[in-house]
């Protein structure tokens, strides 16, 4: 009887240490122990793209909001933020500093095309996620070269191929002038708009101005698209510039279409200041629904998004869709970190990350979704196109989805 009690109990043992591993292993590498998950990020608070400082504010907001509701699978979210001005060297400092000294599990959200590109092969050599990098350079969507580095904003590449087939469609006989920030975002721009316009390109672009970060003005480059004739203005730039832009076509008394990419359209970070009459008709694409529109009233996303802002970030500008981006992303976030459960180990991020399926966030238009995959890290490839009515954007046609290369 006794042997049978102890062959019993040595059994129930053996059992036991077999089956406790896989139900509750945990995996993590740094920056994840039980109690924290540390994640960390470089934000313009200053320097010439400050107007996306919103953005790191709503996302701390967000995450506070997060904790109080008690973490991410039981872990409180450690956001480290540092500010990088804008200025790629100043980023490669600040990255280094969170991923040796913070050792943080994954870089979130890092601001800008130059920050972005000056990080992107040293994280990619730590093997440390630069995860919905905020930008839509072609180069941040590249799983081959780049398996580490997933960006976020639609690829700017497809966005320009969409305003390529608006002007084919819409003004086939428009007298092109291109003002770029000579950079990876403005020339990824510049490639998208030359490959959707095809053989056109070459009659219809009648000139090119780019310009610098560190230029006070785009006044001279303005001037001279109007100058060579230019009709339609095809304008891939930042908020600061476009602002610059808008105000300066007005003061030449030159009124071309005007293309503004989807960086530079958050109506309070570069409509108003340049203001709102003289933004009148300018168009753009987007692909979230913006607080000012009285269409989403009603809608449960946006509500919950003003009671958010009210709670946690009441200093914010509710209406400005920088805010709104910035919470988008943080939402996104969340979801990918509860997929990974207990495993959070850099691998498993990207793999949770690199296999979204009908993903839909809350401020999304209606009908658009994200899937992503191992070879395709777009989170966004469909656009609605819009036009500022003078006092908020409308959207008008459909639903397009980029069918270009993923890369």
């Amino acid at each position: 009887m006794r042997r049978g009690v102890l062959h019993l109990i040595a059994g129930t043992a053996v059992a036991l240490a077999l089956a406790s591993p896989a139900v509750a292993q945990k995996k993590y590498d740094t920056g994840a122990p039980d109690t924290e998950i540390k994640i960390g990020q470089t934000v313009p608070f200053s320097g010439p793209a400050s107007a996306y400082a919103g953005i790191g504010k709503t996302q701390a907001a967000y995450m506070r909001m997060i904790n109080e509701q008690g973490g991410i699978n039981g872990r409180k979210v450690n956001l480290i933020q540092y500010d990088d001005a804008y200025s790629p060297p100043k980023a490669v400092e600040q990255v280094r500093k969170l991923v040796e000294s913070d050792e943080v599990l994954l870089t979130f959200q890092i601001i800008g095309t130059p920050s972005n590109a000056a990080v992107q092969k040293y994280l990619n050599s730590k093997k440390v996620p630069q995860l919905l990098a905020a930008t839509g350079a072609s180069k941040f969507t590249d799983p081959k070269n780049f398996p580490w580095t997933m960006g976020f904003n639609p690829n700017y590449q497809s966005e320009g191929r969409i305003y390529g087939q608006y002007i084919l469609k819409n003004h086939p006989n428009a007298k092109i002038g291109i003002l770029y920030q000579n950079d990876d975002l403005g020339r990824d721009y510049l490639t998208g708009l030359k490959e959707a316009l095809g053989g056109k390109a070459a009659t219809m672009i009648v000139a090119e101005a780019s310009y610098e970060l560190t230029d006070p003005t785009i006044d001279s480059q303005i001037v001279k698209l109007k100058a060579a004739g230019a009709d339609l203005l095809y304008d891939a730039s930042t908020p600061k510039f476009a602002a610059q832009a808008i105000k300066k076509a007005a003061d030449l008394g030159w009124k071309p279409v005007h293309i503004l990419d989807i960086n530079a359209s958050p109506v309070s970070a570069t409509l108003k200041p340049a203001g709102l009459d003289i933004s009148k008709d300018i168009i753009s694409t987007n692909y979230g629904k913006d607080p000012g529109d009285p269409q989403w009233k009603d809608d449960p996303g946006i509500k919950a998004y003003f009671a958010f802002m009210d709670k946690y970030y009441p200093e914010g500008d509710k209406l400005n869709t920088v805010n709104t981006y910035g919470y988008s992303t943080a939402e996104l976030l969340v979801h990918i970190l509860k997929q990974c459960g207990d495993d959070l180990t850099r691998e498993n991020i990207m793999k949770q990350a690199t296999s979204l399926k009908n993903f839909s966030g809350s401020l999304s238009l209606p009908g658009m979704v994200t899937n992503t995959s191992p070879t395709d890290y777009r989170i966004n490839k469909q656009m609605q196109m819009m036009k500022f009515n003078g006092e908020r954007w409308e959207l008008f046609g459909p639903i397009i989805e980029d069918a270009g290369p993923a890369g």
